[in-house]
């Protein structure tokens, strides 16, 4: 029996088809992405806080066989193929992957086109990566990306993950809305609003919260406002729930 639609997720990811084009101008500054408050010296903190993501993510090794989750423009995938045998990316949007093609082209990389919640692997990884996805999960299906995250995983398997602690934006980006799964409205370029999800983590409590579905994390902030995670299974595994 098929799960009953999530129109949050769905609008969700509406939103990052409808986003691709203008995805690198919010990650270059460009643009109302500076106008709306994101300064150069904003800029210049995250570019920071990122490189110390990058230099941990690099002293990880030699990655094999990789997973990236929510791929999106291929920003991560291009430093990820660096070190990695293979890379299997996923995202939602067609044209995220386009632009992900055109950023890191080569015969290394399967590109899928999949919703992450509706998607299963068909095989195991050695790393599972994911920048600035997490916190798109919605609180209720938190238990079941990580049970995902463990089904691709290879026995001694890692994980990575870079995300965003705090909001940095403008008013006019981002709005949270009530509720408890984490929905927020933005506003595109030309004027249009979706409804997604935004929750944001402070990384003791993603540690713990981590630690009691049989993770073994650690999860450090690289600044005042990104952190990155590395997370192996814990020798008792998940704990039943």
């Amino acid at each position: 029996m098929a799960d009953p639609p999530d129109d949050l997720v769905n609008e969700q990811i509406a939103y990052y088809a409808a986003r691709a084009p203008e995805y690198d101008a919010m990650l270059n500054r460009e643009k109302r992405y500076e106008l709306d408050g994101l300064d150069v010296a904003s800029f210049d903190a995250d570019t920071r806080e990122l490189a110390i993501a990058e230099k941990a993510l690099d002293a990880l090794g030699p990655t094999g066989e990789v997973l990236e989750l929510a791929c999106g423009p291929g920003w991560w995938t291009k430093r990820l193929a660096r070190n990695a045998t293979s890379i299997t990316a996923v995202d939602a949007s067609a044209e995220m992957l386009e632009i992900n093609r055109r950023r890191v082209p080569g015969d290394g990389i399967h590109r899928i086109q999949s919703d992450i919640f509706s998607w299963r692997p068909d095989r195991r990884y050695d790393l599972v990566f994911f920048s600035f996805w997490l916190s798109h999960v919605p609180r209720d299906r938190f238990i079941e990306f990580w049970d995902l995250v463990a089904a691709a995983l290879k026995p001694g398997g890692r994980v990575f993950f870079i995300d965003e602690a705090a909001y940095d934006g403008g008013d006019g980006y981002e709005a949270m809305l009530d509720g408890g799964r984490g929905a927020a409205v933005r506003r595109l370029d030309d004027g249009r609003e979706f409804r997604m999800v935004k929750v944001y983590y402070k990384p003791e409590e993603l540690q713990q919260e981590l630690a009691t579905l049989g993770w073994d994390a650690r999860v450090e902030l690289n600044g005042a406002r990104i952190y990155h995670g590395k997370v192996r299974r814990s020798e008792e595994g998940r704990a039943d729930h």
